[in-house]
């Protein structure tokens, strides 16, 4: 059974392995409340899941080395499994989804692990690496429903207490529910004062929606740019422990991750992928009571894959107003152009991308479309850009 002492053994195996992440203030994420960072996207591997994989590895015996380790995973857990696997000098067979970002794949390849990639989402890979272990008679490292496994990732509920000793709350992404089924029972065995939050993608909210049921729910599908929380259905340990430990859970979108791990870049120097920026995105956009709260939200990984990167900042720009696009209907006659130009100009909008097209959509046969793109300020700004377009005139479309 999960216990302290458990999580205490682990904290003890993972010294001198993993990097003990500061806590770093961050005041501009919501001006309400006094938040603070645990940046587990610096990790080594770079996410928290090498805790639980490493210390679920070192307890293994001899013969369950022998016969080597198989586990499935969006790409964090499959790091943390490669490097542990390497270090205690076993084999190790990776069921990755073939949607899981290159740089990932490329990872975990590069710690040693053997690569099988799997059509589909993290559940399809879990399937697959089940059968695997049957026919192969590998060791299986789950990569949350496993009761060392949640306890290596307890141990980041020890750090917290100890770095932070007056925090109110703590806020942690959740995909299967390991993370926050360790962090939780840490916390609310020593501290039950102290608010437990989690949060999911609204595309893959497996355990908000098991949790509602009572029940064990499972997804027909999961659709999500925070691919490591990108889980259809929860474990049926960590949905105990949840329901038992977790004051609250709840969603996020895509837009408002996109907005945090803009946000953490911007702001905290910090590159987060998608689900490490979800407890961000939580506490931006004042989905949880944190209110004159000490809290600490959890950045539990960095491993983003960067050809989508600028996608994501540009629907960050656009959730938080900084990004805008207008159609306007035109005459189509000289100055058009020069006129909604300068009257952008004038009001400070920057104008990035002009398209200009002669359409029979219009209803006048001289008239044409003028698509504009343009950096702003917030909502206002582009509020004020629009009235000052329509009381010049166009019609903005």
């Amino acid at each position: 059974m999960l216990s302290l002492d458990s999580v205490y053994r682990a904290s003890f195996a993972l010294k001198g392995v993993i990097r003990r992440t500061d806590l770093i203030r961050a005041p501009k994420l919501n001006s309400c409340s006094d938040i603070c960072l645990k940046p587990e996207n610096l990790q080594i591997t770079g996410s928290f899941k090498v805790r639980g994989a490493y210390y679920k590895i070192s307890q293994l015996n001899e013969e369950e080395k022998a016969r080597g380790v198989i586990a499935c995973s969006a790409g964090n857990h499959a790091q943390g499994v490669a490097l542990a696997a390497a270090k205690a000098g076993t084999k190790a067979v990776i069921c990755l989804p073939d949607a899981a970002p290159i740089s990932k794949v490329e990872a975990t390849r590069a710690y040693g692990a053997e690569i099988c990639t799997v059509e589909g989402a993290y559940d399809d890979a879990y399937e697959k690496a089940v059968q695997l272990r049957d026919e192969m008679g590998y060791t299986f490292i789950h990569p949350f429903d496993d009761e060392q496994v949640i306890a290596g990732q307890g141990t980041l509920g020890l750090e917290i207490l100890e770095q932070a000793p007056d925090i109110e709350a703590v806020v942690v992404a959740v995909g299967g529910g390991g993370l926050l089924s360790g962090v939780g029972y840490v916390i609310k065995t020593l501290r039950p004062d102290i608010k437990v939050y989690g949060v999911q993608a609204s595309g893959a909210a497996s355990m908000v929606r098991s949790l509602h049921d009572d029940k064990i729910e499972r997804l027909p599908s999961v659709s999500t740019i925070a691919d490591g929380i990108a889980v259809k259905q929860p474990g049926s340990l960590t949905f105990e422990l949840c329901k038992t430990y977790a004051d609250d859970i709840v969603t996020v979108t895509d837009d408002e991750i996109s907005s945090a791990i803009l946000f953490l870049i911007e702001s905290q120097k910090l590159i987060a992928e998608g689900a490490g920026a979800a407890p961000v995105a939580a506490a931006m956009f004042n989905k949880l009571p944190i209110e004159g709260k000490k809290t600490m939200c959890l950045v539990s990984g960095g491993n983003i894959d960067v050809t989508i990167l600028s996608r994501i900042i540009t629907r960050g720009l656009m959730k938080t107003g900084r990004y805008c696009a207008m159609k306007i209907e035109l005459v189509d006659k000289p100055g058009q152009l020069k006129g909604v130009a300068s009257l952008i100009a004038e009001l400070g909008g920057n104008v990035v991308s002009v398209n200009h097209e002669r359409s029979s959509e219009t209803a006048d046969v001289n008239g044409c479309y003028l698509r504009i793109i343009m950096e702003t300020r917030n909502y206002e700004h582009i509020q004020e850009i629009r009235s000052a377009l329509t009381n010049a005139g166009y019609k903005l479309c």
